[in-house]
C-alpha cells in the first residue's frame, strides 16, 4: 500500500519552471533575484513592510532573538505546548527560557499565566526580555489579550507562525501582529521550500541587521572582513524558486487544509469522546495545517488516541501525537514553568490527523472509517 503521509508536500505547477530559470541563469548559490521576488511576495501577502528569507523557521527566532538583544542570563517567555525549534533558539543565545501554559480553546499560550509568570518573574528580580508566541497548528492564540500584557509591560513579541503561514485574527495575518513574525517552509508546511523560512517585520532596520547576520556578518570592504559573529542562516536562490512557486497556491492550499478538517469534523462529530481543535468564534481563522483531536477514553469505552494511531498505522497511514510540552522534555525540565497541566492533558490524549492538500475524498473517506472502526461505531 502507498502510505499515507502526515503532511507531504504538494507542488503546483510552475514551481520546476522557476527552479528550471534559476538553474539556466546560473544563479545556484544562496541569494539571487528569486530570493529578492520571494521576500517581496512574502511581504505582500502578510501586508508587513519586509522579510528576509532565511535557511529555516528555526533560525529566524535564533535571529529575531539577536535582535532583540537577547544574550546570556536574559529570560524569554515561550509557549510551553510547542515543537522544541521554538525554545532551542533560546538556548542559542545562552538565555532562560521560562515556559508558559496553554488555554483549552486554542491550545495556546493562556494570558493568565502569562501575566502570572510576568509579575513573578518581576518580582524575582528578573523582567522577561522578550516572549516568543505560538500560534499552534494554525489556530491564532488570543493575540488581543497576549498583546495587551506585553504592551503593559514593554517585552517585544516575536510570532512563532511557523504552522500559521494564511492564518489570520481579525482578518489580519498572523506574524504581522508582533516585533518580528516567523514562518517555516519545511517540508511538511502549508507551502514548503523543502528546507526554508522567513522573518518579517515592519521595522526595517531589524530585517536589515538580520539580513546582515544571516550571511556571515561580513562587513563592507573589498577583503572578508567582520566585526561581529555572523550566520550562515540565507536561503538559496534554488530554494527561493520553489517558494516563489509555491506562494501563488497559497490561498489554494489553505482551502484544501480547512476542507480536509470540515471533512473529519462532520464524518466524526457524533462520535462521544472525540473532540477537535476548533476556531472558537469568527475573529479566528485557522489554516488547519493540521486537524487535531482529543480523544476521552472515559467516553470511547477505553480507546486511546493511540489506539487510534497504531490502527492507522497498520494500514500504512501516518499520524501523530500531539506535541510533547517542552517544560516536559529532558531538556527543559530544569527551566521555570507556569500552569496547570492543561498541555499535558492534551498530549496525554491528542492525535494529529493526515492533512496534506493533496489527499482525495477517497482517502479522507478511508481514514475516518478506520477512526470509526477503531472505536466500535460502524
Amino acid at each position: 500500500m502507498d502510505k499515507i503521509w502526515l503532511s507531504s508536500p504538494h507542488m503546483g505547477e510552475t514551481e520546476l519552471g522557476y527552479v528550471i530559470d534559476a538553474f539556466k541563469s546560473n544563479w545556484i548559490a544562496p541569494l539571487g533575484p528569486y530570493v529578492d521576488n520571494f521576500e517581496y511576495e512574502i511581504s505582500r501577502y502578510i501586508k508587513v513592510g519586509h522579510c528576509a528569507a532565511l535557511s529555516s523557521g528555526t533560525a529566524a527566532i535564533h535571529l529575531a532573538l539577536i535582535a532583540l538583544g537577547i544574550g546570556r542570563g536574559d529570560e524569554v517567555l515561550c509557549s510551553t505546548f510547542t515543537f522544541s525549534a521554538s525554545a532551542n533558539p533560546i538556548l542559542y543565545q545562552s538565555a532562560v527560557p521560562v515556559f508558559i501554559e496553554s488555554e483549552d480553546k486554542t491550545w495556546n499560550m493562556n494570558p493568565f499565566w502569562l501575566k502570572k509568570a510576568i509579575e513573578d518573574r518581576i518580582h524575582k528580580g528578573q523582567k522577561p526580555k522578550a516572549l516568543i508566541l505560538v500560534h499552534l497548528y494554525g489556530m491564532p492564540a488570543q493575540i488581543d489579550e497576549i498583546l495587551n500584557i506585553c504592551e503593559f509591560y514593554r517585552i517585544p513579541v516575536i510570532e512563532d507562525a511557523a504552522e500559521a503561514l494564511g492564518s489570520k485574527y481579525k482578518d489580519r495575518f498572523l506574524g504581522s501582529f508582533g516585533t518580528i513574525g516567523i514562518f517555516s517552509f519545511n517540508g511538511n508546511k502549508i507551502i514548503t521550500t523543502s528546507g526554508g523560512g522567513a522573518l518579517v517585520s515592519s521595522d526595517n532596520e531589524i530585517v536589515n541587521k538580520i539580513r546582515f547576520l544571516a550571511t556571515q556578518a561580513r562587513d563592507e570592504a573589498p577583503h572578508y572582513q567582520h566585526s561581529q559573529v555572523g550566520y550562515n542562516y540565507r536561503m538559496s536562490n534554488i530554494l527561493a524558486a520553489l517558494g516563489l512557486g509555491q506562494i501563488q497556491v497559497l490561498d489554494d492550499r489553505v482551502r484544501q487544509r480547512r476542507s480536509n478538517h470540515y471533512y473529519y469534523y462532520q464524518a466524526l462529530k457524533d462520535i462521544d469522546g472525540i473532540s477537535f481543535l476548533s476556531e472558537p468564534s469568527e475573529d479566528y481563522f485557522s489554516n488547519h495545517w493540521l486537524t487535531c483531536i482529543l480523544v476521552d477514553p472515559r467516553y470511547t469505552a477505553g480507546i486511546t488516541h493511540e489506539d487510534i494511531r497504531l490502527a492507522l498505522l497498520n494500514e500504512n497511514i501516518e499520524s501523530r501525537p500531539l506535541w510533547k510540552p517542552m517544560h516536559l522534555q529532558p531538556v527543559f525540565t530544569t527551566y521555570p514553568y507556569y500552569g496547570d497541566g492543561i498541555s499535558e492533558r492534551l498530549f496525554k490524549n491528542g492525535l494529529c490527523l493526515p492533512s496534506g492538500s493533496n489527499l482525495s475524498k477517497n482517502v479522507l473517506k478511508k481514514i475516518t472509517s478506520i477512526v470509526r472502526k477503531t472505536v466500535k461505531k460502524d
